[in-house]
């Protein structure tokens, strides 16, 4: 099968989050399994060009039709890691990509309305024609738009959508000027209420809307988040769209890179270490302790790591700090606060506690010692507000690290309750859930998973086997699209 991605980012050339992840991990996982993969991307001009290898023009005197005249884009081609890309720049005094960032301008919408439409160009003018295009989040919401209104019309009647939602909180809000600058025009026929007008606003259009509504199939990153998308409050204005084209929607959990985590071949932790060899854990617990300047002592190592902002639960994550102080653990955090007023409160807790030995905060991103916390922590809590997959558990899981989650998106379909699970015998439980969002809730699941620590050390060891035991790699996420793919080809 051929699969075109078209997306904002791709890891690591492109990563502004999780987004960026999945469209290099799907993609690999198609590959190994014999399908050919090409991945369409805005040229910025902050990106990782140290990542592609080959960089080169493919395609010169690209015109993209934009108002009333056309813009011309040079189509350049690289490899990313293994991945074949092609990057879109404009040669337009707009600089549409020439911002020094990756989101953030006021025209993000005209931004991402024109590398949609040059997608679509370049596909059609290089009679690149893939069995399906793949496009994600809210920046390429037009794409089955403009395909299904125009491009079709322009011999690509055959190619199918699926469209993938990872963050229903920013859908891509514009008014009738994206209609003119993309050539859909028609205002009255966009702005019809089972089209790309926005659910609360009639004088908007929505392209997250629009994406849902033209697309073969919609997925979200997580079959619970899917539920809660559907019916609860984090579809945000977009559930009833989402019911009314319930049949072409499911979540599909992602994936994470085993190349990357895991603990038997990971470079960055002193000692590599298996479910079989799990002892060597303990001597990176030594290790860790002695970069943070932490006591060596009987105590479990409970860890955090993540923003610091509303979405991933900061009140909580504070609570949990000072619960472990006293239920006699030791506690470490790596983030960064995503709002002044939260850096401040931080900052604040790091200068108290900053002479006792049994906590170390580390108010910054360092990738190279998030995989020794994650090697030499016994826990790591994840008391997200809402969380569409999450990859900290399933990366916790691989290393040992016991995760105590709150009961919300992805971390329902990976985190099963050691004791109250009710789907999964007692050998297959593997952490700990709680569903509040009040400093008791976390409190409950941090005592018992503590205690079993404490008192039941055979028991907590039979626990951390049985999480590293979990195959969350892109191999079932890998399978899950593919038939997804070949529903919609068969239509």
């Amino acid at each position: 099968m051929y699969v075109v991605q078209i997306a904002s980012e791709c890891a690591p050339v492109i990563k502004a989050g999780g987004l960026g992840d999945v469209v290099y991990g799907l993609s690999r996982e198609l590959e190994i399994r014999g399908h050919s993969v090409e991945i369409i991307l805005p040229k910025y001009d902050c990106m990782r060009y140290d990542h592609i290898w080959g960089l080169h023009e493919a395609y010169r005197d690209l015109t993209v039709p934009w108002y009333g005249g056309a813009i011309r884009c040079c189509v350049y081609c690289g490899w990313v890691h293994g991945r074949l890309c092609f990057f879109i720049e404009p040669q337009s005094e707009d600089n549409f990509f020439n911002r020094g960032c990756y989101y953030g301008a006021l025209d993000d919408h005209m931004r991402f309305a024109f590398f949609s439409k040059a997608a679509l160009e370049f596909l059609l003018r290089t009679n690149k024609r893939p069995d399906v295009i793949h496009c994600h989040d809210w920046q390429t919401g037009l794409v089955p738009v403009l395909l299904y209104e125009i491009y079709q019309y322009h011999g690509m009647g055959n190619q199918r959508v699926c469209y993938t939602i990872h963050n229903f909180k920013h859908q891509g809000i514009a008014g009738a000027n994206v209609l003119e600058a993309t050539g859909l025009n028609n205002p009255p026929y966009y702005f019809e209420y089972d089209r790309m007008r926005d659910n609360f606003n009639p004088f908007a259009l929505n392209f997250m809307k629009g994406g849902i509504v033209y697309s073969n199939f919609v997925t979200t990153v997580s079959p619970h988040h899917a539920w809660e998308a559907h019916y609860g409050e984090f579809g945000y204005g977009l559930g009833h769209t989402l019911h009314l084209h319930q049949h072409k929607f499911g979540g599909v959990l992602n994936g994470i890179d085993y190349d990357v985590w895991n603990p038997e071949i990971d470079h960055y932790i002193p000692y590599p270490y298996s479910a079989d060899a799990i002892e060597d854990k303990l001597r990176n617990k030594k290790a860790l302790r002695e970069r943070l300047w932490l006591a060596h002592s009987e105590k479990p190592l409970i860890c955090y790591i993540g923003r610091l902002d509303e979405q991933k639960g900061v009140h909580l994550v504070h609570h949990a700090i000072y619960y472990a102080l006293h239920r006699n653990a030791q506690f470490v955090l790596l983030g960064t606060a995503t709002e002044p007023g939260l850096n401040s409160w931080f900052w604040h807790e790091k200068q108290f506690l900053n002479s006792n030995p049994d906590v170390h905060l580390e108010l910054s991103f360092n990738e190279e010692l998030s995989h020794l916390i994650y090697a030499g922590a016994d826990m790591i809590v994840v008391p997200s507000n809402y969380e569409p997959c999450g990859l900290t558990q399933m990366i916790g899981l691989k290393y040992g690290t016991v995760p105590i989650v709150r009961g919300v998106g992805g971390l329902v379909n990976t985190v099963f309750d050691r004791d109250y699970d009710q789907t999964h015998p007692p050998e297959e439980r593997n952490g700990y859930v709680f569903y509040q969002t009040d400093s008791q809730a976390i409190e409950s699941a941090m005592d018992r998973a503590i205690g079993l620590w404490q008192y039941y050390p055979k028991e907590f060891r039979k626990l951390v086997l049985q999480g590293m035991a979990y195959d969350y790699s892109w191999n079932h996420p890998g399978a899950d699209y593919l038939q997804i793919y070949e529903y919609i080809r068969h239509k």
